[in-house]
């Protein structure tokens, strides 16, 4: 079996390697490679569709945007791997994915750091403030190019809502797969279950979980809702997800393809973010709908207390987080006139 496993697995390598070899130029174009983990109709998509039509119109003569959803060429994960390599050319990739190659990514996956989704906004198109932290994975061999609004992260649940953090107490909950999202469930007193997103409907349905956490388009783009039936608006985070790019691709455009590419980066970003308003509203209504599903509104406070500790624990072992911080929180008493983040 072993033997056997690795034939297989050595197969599987010769076959994607070829197949990337083999449709690097169609026509005479560069085939530009583009993936992420959402359905079709998903505001991504729609993003990610716009940046094609755009970098076609102004360099279809020398390049052919090809957009892969759904885990297509592989999870997070694998996709990330593959834009270092150069395999594909970009990917989105969750925040908490690249934690784990620059721990600087975890500023943004402090619960409770933005106060709004204005002050969300705010700072992620703060250049100042989000420009070295995109560049900070030059040497890996990607840089992010563009950051894509995910909503905000809230429970939802098979068996019972969540109310008050007690109520986690005993769940296994899904997390994404980093250190801060582990150590965040452990401060609501749940029991943090990583793994990848598409894994997560088929451990809801067999109770490998009894919950995750997510926005509003997971319940039902990916019909988490046909198993869960009770969504709790807790707004534990605000974690944009991040569009990244091949360093090497990059830097061998011209001058003049790059400030093509840089104004295609620009439009993901705003059509995506258009797209996510519209997306949310249609969404809970097909969950009550067509799912059943229950929404709940909770006290947001205690579960703030819980989990507001992780920001002084993440500070202290990672000081180079400690100016971002505090231009974030200037941002946000900015906006709010002064006062402090309760």
């Amino acid at each position: 079996m072993r033997i056997m496993k690795k034939v297989l697995m050595g197969t599987m390598a010769i076959v994607m390697g070829a197949l990337f070899t083999s449709c690097n130029k169609g026509n005479g174009k560069e085939i530009i490679r583009v993936s992420h983990n959402q359905a079709a109709d998903h505001p991504t998509n729609i993003g990610l569709l716009a940046f094609e039509k755009y970098i076609e119109e102004n360099l279809g003569d020398k390049y052919d945007v090809q957009i892969f959803p759904n885990e297509l060429l592989g999870s997070q994960v694998n996709t990330v791997e593959l834009t270092q390599t150069g395999a594909i050319n970009f990917t989105v990739a969750s925040n908490a994915i690249l934690e784990s190659f620059e721990d600087i990514y975890q500023i943004f996956n402090l619960p409770y750091l933005f106060t709004s989704p204005e002050h969300y906004h705010a700072v992620m198109d703060d250049k100042e403030i989000v420009d070295p932290i995109f560049k900070s994975t030059k040497k890996s061999g990607f840089e992010a190019v563009a950051w894509l609004d995910a909503g905000t992260r809230n429970f939802y649940t098979v068996k019972k809502p969540i109310l008050t953090p007690d109520d986690l107490k005993g769940l296994k909950i899904r997390v994404q797969q980093s250190a801060s999202n582990i150590r965040m469930m452990q401060l609501f007193g749940g029991s943090a279950t990583p793994m990848g997103f598409g894994e997560v409907y088929t451990a809801l349905q067999q109770n490998v979980i009894d919950g995750a956490e997510n926005n509003e388009l997971a319940v039902t783009s990916n019909k988490h809702g046909e198993v869960a039936k009770y969504y709790s608006y807790n707004m534990h985070q605000m974690v944009p997800d991040i569009v990244i790019g091949n360093e090497r691709f990059l830097s061998n455009l011209s001058p003049e393809e790059r400030e093509v590419f840089d104004k295609g980066f620009q439009i993901i970003s705003r059509v995506q973010r258009d797209a996510w308003g519209d997306s949310v509203e249609k969404s809970i209504k097909q969950a009550k709908e067509e799912m059943n599903v229950q929404f709940f509104y909770p006290e947001v406070l205690p579960f703030q207390e819980r989990v507001l500790p992780l920001h002084q624990e993440v500070m202290t072992s990672n000081p180079k987080l400690v100016p971002i911080y505090e231009k974030i929180q200037e941002v946000g008493k900015s906006m709010t006139g002064g006062k402090e983040n309760e």
